[in-house]
């Protein structure tokens, strides 16, 4: 799974902190296109202070419904409030909102392996016997089949026949769906820690998806209690007493600054400090929604403890080098919710302006300005005037060279539906496309495409020969900034 994330993302860099230079650049485009550049775009969460409606989401939950990056209830209009999406009670993402996540997670990745030498990779299921240590029958999440409870309850919890199991047997004995990924990494610490040759401070990474029980102050309705998921990203991080402190200073930097990197808004990305009922350290990662912070991210010093509870008896396999000392290390916990991270960046991006379209004052332009590393796509291609078959076939061709260089495209050459250009511009502004390409009958005289920019509305026309270039190079150096 780390892999696969890390391999199906490798073409999402870091945006280029050049986006402001193309706000720089907007008044120019306005005054080369006239009323296609529009008033200058206002975040949405300063918009959304104009009115309850706006305050609640409702126009971004619209956006996301129509263009897939969430799923929603019954049509025609959905139903689900945020707070479903919030808890992780909801139908999933939409394929926008799933690329847009797996973005965010080969980001993780980035950031916590691919820089550091003593960070491992690791998996572990999404179910398994109890644990040692793990709750008592009556609580945690368990897996078990119907027919096997149906006849534990039929003898009102303790077993009719000699030698039958009773109900607290029963659930005692059943598999457990995971509600956090730290047990898993720790089951493997003692492996790992002879890969890095014993020697602190190290680290374990997951990234997978765990369950939890929906809080009854969140249920809104009569139902039984729900079971909400998340995908959860997850570094242990083990590092001698002597220097836990630091370390949970320095990963709280580090993690603070990585979610506001990615912002248009970066101060809406905050912190606050806390200690556990044993006086454990830790630091909570907020991102503010328009009804108020939602945490994102938990770092927290567990020190030795879960580690002496994981492997009970002989503590010298888990001692660890740090310098001529062999100590039990501390255990720094980094998790993330990364399925809120994307609701807080899609709150994040959402920008209105005014509607070319149309004259109604309260008819706006909505564009997710997804930062370039995160956004589901790079490019649209689609075509204007001129021999539909001719322009298809450069259309395909141009798509099988960007997709091999690892840009993604969406095809907007095989739509049948006939719309205006400035209908079409509305609807990839929508879906974060960074640029349109548009092919027509000039592309088969002179190679020469227009290329439209998401961020400034400008066009420009560019030789079809020299397209790949530009976006591999933009995109080489949203990663390299």
């Amino acid at each position: 799974m780390a892999q696969g994330c890390r391999q199906g993302g490798r073409w999402c860099g870091r945006a280029p902190w050049g986006r402001p230079v193309l706000r720089r650049r907007l008044s120019a485009a306005r005054a080369a296109e006239g009323v296609e550049a529009g008033s200058p775009a206002r975040p949405y969460a300063v918009a959304a202070a104009g009115g309850a409606e706006a305050a609640g989401g409702e126009e971004l939950l619209e956006v996301c419904w129509r263009r897939h990056f969430l799923r929603g209830g019954a049509e025609p209009r959905p139903a689900l409030p945020w707070r479903d999406y919030l808890s992780g009670c909801h139908p999933g993402f939409g394929p926008l909102g799933a690329a847009l996540r797996s973005n965010l997670a080969a980001q993780w990745w980035d950031s916590v392996l691919a820089f550091r030498e003593q960070v491992l990779a690791v998996d572990a299921p999404l179910h398994g016997p109890p644990a040692a240590g793990a709750p008592r029958a009556g609580q945690g999440l368990r897996l078990l089949r119907s027919e096997t409870l149906r006849e534990a309850l039929r003898g009102g919890g303790c077993s009719q026949e000699p030698g039958g199991p009773s109900l607290e047997e029963v659930l005692g004995s059943a598999g457990m769906l995971r509600e956090s990924l730290l047990p898993g990494a720790l089951a493997q610490y003692v492996s790992c820690l002879e890969l890095v040759n014993k020697r602190l401070p190290c680290g374990l990474a997951q990234i997978g998806v765990c369950f939890h029980s929906i809080p009854e102050s969140e249920q809104h309705n009569k139902t039984p209690a729900r079971i909400g998921e998340r995908t959860t990203s997850l570094l242990a991080w083990f590092s001698s007493p002597r220097t836990a402190g630091q370390w949970l200073d320095y990963w709280l930097r580090q993690r603070l600054q990585w979610w506001r990197k990615f912002a248009v808004g970066p101060s809406n990305f905050s912190s606050s400090d806390f200690q556990d009922e044993e006086g454990r350290r830790g630091f909570n990662l907020h991102y503010s929604f328009p009804w108020g912070t939602e945490t994102i991210e938990t770092l927290k010093n567990l020190g030795d403890t879960e580690l002496l509870q994981m492997y009970p008896g002989d503590s010298s396999k888990l001692l660890g080098r740090d310098g001529r000392k062999n100590v039990i290390p501390h255990v720094l916990s980094v998790s993330g919710n990364l399925d809120r991270g994307v609701l807080a960046y899609l709150f994040d991006s959402l920008q209105l302006a005014e509607n070319p379209l149309t004259k109604k004052k309260n008819s706006q332009r909505k564009v997710l300005k997804l930062h370039p590393c995160l956004a589901p796509l790079k490019v649209a291609l689609d075509v204007g005037k001129g021999p539909t078959t001719e322009l298809r076939q450069v259309c395909q061709g141009l798509f099988n060279e960007l997709s091999e260089n690892r840009i993604s495209v969406w095809p907007g050459y095989l739509e049948t539906v006939q719309v205006s250009l400035e209908q079409l511009y509305t609807k990839y502004d929508e879906m974060s496309v960074l640029f349109t390409v548009l092919i027509t009958d000039a592309t088969l005289e002179n190679g020469v495409v227009q290329l439209r920019s998401r961020d400034t509305t400008m066009k420009e026309m560019m030789h079809i020969s020299r397209l790949k270039d530009f976006l591999t190079k933009y995109v080489t150096a949203a990663r390299n900034v």
